[in-house]
């Protein structure tokens, strides 16, 4: 029987924007309260080191994908290159950690949008909504994602020039800054802030839906990051010349309240505008993302077969996508996911070394860049996750484990069979 695939729609255009829609989402508009308060101005160093550690990541994944145009991104990158295992341990990784991302975009949305009571119905109905779109077919979800990134970038224009209308933080950017917490402080910045590159993930995980995937997924891969970096950069500078590290650290929206700054009484409403379709862009992203790894699993057996299935009109893995709307609709309803950034953070970063230790594996045929790239990309995965708190490390680890398990116990009682 032949196994199910899905339809090649996606353009180089569209691979693009659905990764800075994974890029440029909530993360830009949160993330750099909890790292200035680890690092101060040293945010701009731990920055510049996730930057590094992404660039290594995506050099990895599109010289990966350009050997493997296939669904699932290094679940099957992993499985072709180092066996098995290895891609279980990366697929199982990315679908928990990213699972854990889609409720914190939804909360990250409602929070913006919702009136004061009502977070949790309005990000449930996100999902929901986002959900659907998915389910009717990968290029409603490329157009809309182009949608909301322009949305997203037009915001965060607003946001910089405001920013740079407002009187300058004192002090800032001095030596001292820069150093006031240490090597510690700016290792933690830098993983909270590596998650803003992540979503070049997202367009190798739906490698059967590009055309020409040997030539597009490595470009767009490389595009949406360029792109993701300069916006993230721009938008660091303001915030901290703006507010300074200390209101920066203090501030639960730190890119609107750069803006309220200035003085431009409508520039803040604008940006908590952006911020809402930045969360919808990244959470849109994460559910085709899953979806589609969670297919590429259930393909090969390591999840349960029955969400291999493709839609028969819409060509998308609706039950793979069905599932894990309900169980981010559960997690949205009943879990405080403040703590639950570090739980994200070990899946992914697991996900990413599993990445680099395939890159560097593969020969001189396949390989498109220097495997510097790969160690780099490796030992920062290992490093940042040594930062995370120690409960998120436990977590993580018990439901790989837990994951590894479910594995062990298939394979023995299909031989048993």
């Amino acid at each position: 029987m032949t196994s199910p695939s899905l339809q090649r729609r996606l353009g180089l255009g569209d691979a693009v924007f659905i990764g800075l829609g994974s890029m440029v989402g909530a993360g830009v508009f949160a993330a750099f309260a909890p790292a200035a308060a680890a690092a101060g101005s040293g945010l701009l160093v731990g920055l510049a080191i996730a930057a590094v550690v992404a660039f290594g990541n995506a050099t990895s994944s599109a010289q990966l994908a350009a050997v493997h145009p296939t669904s699932g991104g290094t679940y099957a990158y992993g499985r072709a290159e180092l066996g098995p295992w290895w891609g279980f341990i990366a697929g199982w990784g990315f679908v928990i950690g990213k699972t854990a991302s889609c409720a914190a975009m939804a909360l990250t949305f409602a929070a913006y949008a919702a009136p004061p009571g009502w977070e949790r119905p309005i990000a449930i109905a996100a999902v929901v909504a986002l959900a659907t779109v998915n389910w009717f077919g990968v290029t409603r979800t490329a157009q809309a994602t182009r949608a909301i990134v322009i949305v997203v970038l037009l915001a965060l224009a607003v946001a910089v020039a405001a920013g740079g209308a407002a009187p300058d933080s004192a002090d800032w950017l001095s030596p001292e800054a820069l150093w006031a917490d240490g090597a510690y402080g700016i290792l933690q910045s830098a993983g909270l802030l590596f998650f803003a590159f992540a979503g070049y993930a997202r367009i190798a995980t739906m490698g059967e839906e590009v055309r020409d995937p040997a030539k597009t997924i490595p470009r767009a891969i490389v595009l949406a990051f360029a792109g993701a970096l300069v916006v993230y950069a721009l938008v660091a500078v303001t915030v901290l010349s703006t507010l300074g590290p200390v209101a920066t650290a203090g501030s639960s929206e730190p890119v609107a309240a750069a803006a309220a700054a200035s003085g431009w009484a409508w520039a803040a409403p604008v940006v908590r505008v952006g911020a809402a379709a930045a969360s919808l862009g990244a959470l849109l992203a994460l559910i085709a993302g899953i979806g589609r790894t969670a297919f590429a699993m259930a393909r090969e057996g390591d999840l349960p077969r029955f969400l291999s299935a493709v839609h028969p009109r819409w060509h998308v893995p609706h039950r793979a996508e069905a599932i894990l709307a309900a169980v981010v609709i559960v997690a949205v309803a009943l879990v405080d996911l403040r703590g639950a950034i570090g739980f994200s953070s070990f899946g992914v970063l697991l996900y990413y070394l599993v990445a680099n230790l395939a890159a560097f594996r593969q020969g001189a045929k396949a390989r498109r860049y220097p495997r510097a790239l790969q160690v780099v990309g490796a030992a920062g995965c290992v490093i940042l996750g040594v930062t995370l708190p120690w409960q998120s490390v436990v977590a993580g680890a018990v439901v790989v484990i837990a994951g590894v398990v479910y594995r062990m116990l298939r394979l023995r009682f299909s031989r048993a069979a």
